[in-house]
């Protein structure tokens, strides 16, 4: 014998009630089948909410009613021919007797816990007896009455059920039940008085558990619209895959903490029996599915990650419990008399606090309850009035197999720290089956997928990008990042996605991922944007391993970096406008950085794609000391200058380094030797010394009426007017066989840039194009710096930085 289970979404039309029919007929082929059926679809919903409407208006239950009708007698005529008449009259006789109870309810103004059980029957009445009639089309089927066979209290909506009597009744049935499949209605039951009762909740599960105990099945099918018990739900973490096999305490665990595919108390009759439970897809019956029994195969430590929304926290806090008995009592007491249910339980060892999780519509009532029963020790201030907390959530990280490793929880909690998620409260039990703690309901999502990703998807990290700026660089970087897309998937096992991008007036954002073969098109259709438009819609997304790019050299970018590190979004820039601003701003975002476990990486603020500052920190962290550093940091200036001779204008290689994309979009930036001096005071921090921008000396060779002009015409306009200044000192170092190199020092504490005679003897003398060098001497470099050399300036080389430090953020 099996029995089948079959839910709402299941039996939600013909269409797939005829899916269902062939299932059963496969499965009735080797063994005898028992089929409970939950209601059509949104059946019994919209029953209750006809009796609610009943209470203000019968015509508006009865336009509820006529909607109810109308599905059942349609799959009536789709399924039924041979004894369509007699199913009709039947099904109308139910119809009628509920419009009866509708009528009452009008007339008395009352709905009662009876009255809502009998009207909430209907739904699984009305299914399993119009399912039975279109089995009996097919192959040999018969009808039973669940309300005939399963016994409980009085308790009309939540019943108890009387095992003794229950079990009785269906053994004795089917041992003279001689047809090959039973259709029977889940969650109706009935008290001794013969008298409507419903199982609750979920009681269609727990109907075929009950008859599935009884009967000793050789296993009890669930079948519903999802290919079993999930890593975690799919419709929130898309990486999340079917459980194949998995323990009964295991699935209570999760079923308990929010996996929808099974109701908790199901397993109870079915686990007393060891009868394996098998979680089955209607509508791809071919997928194993999930199977649950004492013994799983799978040996994985964490089996699932489940969560539960709309929580409240209660506290109970005061010294005035300390080492006082009754307090836990009084407190689950007082909840249970009015039927609240406790979630989630913790307590201090102290004795200090007891904090519980209800669900958030029970938190109000919860409250005034406890204020009243803790009434005199609030007043004589014992302790303190009970505090609520909306807004919540609990995660939950379940595997029988947990209290065998070390280190999980460990795992499980800085995984949520590393994302900003914030924890408010943590239950451990000492079975080590689950590890829950209480998170606020915004993070839910994201908890969601970082655990998943910690447990399940260890070989692959998934980065989720933010990125403001796409002229020159940005393009590039994005394009370098559709290219290797698959390379980082199967060789780093990297996942990179971008969700948002911005330019200065639009924004476009996709939370699945913008596609990067069409973003030029959605950022031009895309929303207005600002700075903080753009941040909060960021801080919106709340997705994990977030890191925020800036592609421009905006100073107003530059001061949103605390806000982002401070959400445990890693920050990446090619801006030096940051590192360059005061020596507080800079520690400032160093420690930031540190205590909300965000990245904060500038690799291409001094040599673009060079790695420059990642050999300094390396060399800092090793114990080495720098004493001097000579460099040429500019690729415009050295292109410039690489250039420039008695045959060319100043003007004109300065407008080719520009067209080239070696310059800012400001030359002026470039050529003024300001943007020397921030490379130069970044990498005098990041050797240790303090440092501010106006303690650089900066010798500059522009002219000052260079230097003051305010935009790109008036600038290039007074090149062209000072080309004999220009000449002279290419002439000076000309007549000195020297070349001429923006060169910028650092020697013990000091540090100043500017244009430098550059004999034919120094290393700097043969440095072509656009390329920089860098030299540091230090304490193991004494007399023979360590020397970096290469392209220093252009777009693809500035992209290629950034996404050196993208990965860097995937490794950390």
């Amino acid at each position: 014998m099996k029995v089948l289970k079959f839910g709402g979404s299941s039996v939600a039309n013909s269409e797939n009630i005829k899916k269902v029919l062939d299932i059963v007929f496969n499965t009735s082929k080797s063994s005898k089948v028992a089929v409970v059926v939950s209601a059509f679809g949104k059946t019994t919903d919209n029953l209750l909410a006809g009796a609610n409407e009943a209470l203000k208006d019968i015509t508006g239950a009865i336009e509820i009613l006529e909607t109810i009708k109308e599905l059942h007698y349609q799959v009536i005529d789709d399924l039924i021919s041979t004894n369509n008449k007699e199913v009709s009259k039947e099904v109308t006789a139910l119809f009628n007797r509920l419009l009866s109870i509708y009528e009452g309810v009008f007339l008395l103004q009352e709905l009662s816990d009876k009255t809502l059980a009998k009207v909430s029957s209907f739904g699984e009445k009305l299914s399993s007896y119009i399912i039975a009639n279109a089995a009996k089309e097919l192959f040999d089927a018969t009808h039973k009455k669940s309300s005939q066979l399963v016994i409980t209290n009085n308790d009309f909506l939540h019943a108890q059920v009387n095992f003794k009597i229950t079990n009785t009744n269906i053994t004795s049935f089917f041992e003279e039940n001689e047809h090959q499949v039973t259709v029977l209605g889940g969650f109706i039951s009935s008290n001794i008085e013969g008298e409507t009762t419903t199982l609750g909740r979920g009681g269609s599960d727990f109907s075929a558990s009950i008859y599935a105990a009884a009967l000793n099945a050789d296993e009890l099918q669930i079948w519903t619209d999802v290919s079993g018990m999930f890593t975690a739900n799919p419709r929130v973490v898309k990486q999340a895959f079917p459980i194949s096999e998995i323990s009964y305490e295991e699935a209570m665990e999760l079923s308990h903490f929010g996996a929808k595919v099974l109701y908790p108390p199901t397993i109870q009759p079915a686990l007393r029996k060891e009868i394996p439970i098998r979680i089955k897809n209607t509508f791809d019956p071919k997928s194993s599915g999930t199977l649950i029994c004492k013994d799983p195969k799978n040996s994985n430590e964490v089996k699932g990650i489940s969560h539960i929304e709309d929580i409240s926290l209660i506290t109970l806090e005061g010294g005035g419990m300390i080492g006082i008995p009754g307090f836990s009592k009084r407190l689950f007491e007082t909840l249970s008399q009015q039927k609240i249910n406790v979630v989630f339980i913790t307590q201090a060892s102290s004795e200090h606090s007891i904090c519980v999780g209800v669900y958030e519509n029970d938190a109000s009532k919860a409250k005034d309850l406890l204020d009243e029963t803790f009434n005199v020790e609030i007043e004589r201030k014992k302790i303190k009035p009970i505090i609520i907390e909306n807004d919540l959530a609990i995660i939950a990280v379940v595997g029988e197999s947990m209290k065998n490793y070390q280190g999980l929880s460990g795992q499980m909690f800085s995984a949520l720290g590393r994302n900003n998620v914030n924890v408010r409260a943590i239950a451990q039990g000492s079975s080590e089956k689950n590890i829950s703690a209480v998170i606020n309901k915004y993070d839910a999502k994201k908890a969601l997928n970082t655990l998943h990703e910690q447990f399940f998807e260890e070989k692959t990290k998934q980065l989720n990008l933010f990125i403001t700026g796409v002229g020159n660089v940005g393009e590039r970087l994005l394009a370098q990042l559709q290219q290797q897309k698959k390379f980082l998937k199967d060789n780093l096992k990297l996942n990179i996605r971008i969700i948002g991008i911005a330019n200065s007036r639009k924004m476009f954002f996709d939370n699945s991922g913008i596609n990067l073969g069409s973003w030029k098109e959605n950022l031009e259709n895309g929303e207005p944007a600002t700075l903080d438009s753009f941040y909060k819609k960021v801080k919106e997304s709340n997705h994990r391993n977030s890191v925020f790019i800036d592609n421009t050299a905006n100073q107003q970018v530059s001061e949103v970096y605390e806000k982002y590190l401070r959400e445990s979004i890693s920050v990446v820039t090619c801006n030096k406008i940051a590192c360059a601003s005061s020596f507080d701003n800079y520690k400032t975002l160093k420690r930031v950085s540190k205590k909300y476990n965000a990245a904060f990486l500038f690799e291409t603020n001094v040599g673009a794609g060079l790695p420059i500052i990642d050999t300094l920190k390396n060399l800092i962290n090793s114990g080495d000391r720098v004493h001097k550093i000579q460099a040429v940091l500019s690729g415009s200036l050295n292109f410039v200058f690489n250039n420039f001779n008695e045959t060319s204008t100043f003007h004109d290689v300065v407008a080719q380094a520009q067209k080239e994309g070696f310059t800012e979009p400001d030359p002026k930036i470039d050529l003024s030797g300001v943007d020397v001096a921030r490379k130069i005071l970044i990498l005098a921090r990041e050797s240790g010394y303090q440092l501010e921008l106006e303690d650089i000396s900066n010798n500059a060779f522009l002219p000052d009426e260079s230097l003051k002009t305010t935009n790109n015409q008036g600038f290039y306009n007074s090149l062209t007017k000072n080309e004999a200044h220009f000449q002279q000192i290419f002439k000076e170092a000309n007549d000195k066989n020297c070349r001429l190199k923006y060169v910028a020092e650092f020697i013990d504490g000091k540090a100043n840039v500017g244009l430098q005679h550059i004999a034919v003897d120094h290393p700097f003398y043969n440095l072509e194009g656009s390329d920089n060098i860098v030299l540091f001497f230090t304490d193991r470099y004494p007399e023979n710096p360590l020397l970096i050399k290469g392209a220093g300036a252009g777009a693809d080389v500035t992209a290629s930085g950034i996404f050196a430090d993208v990965i860097r953020i995937s490794n950390q």
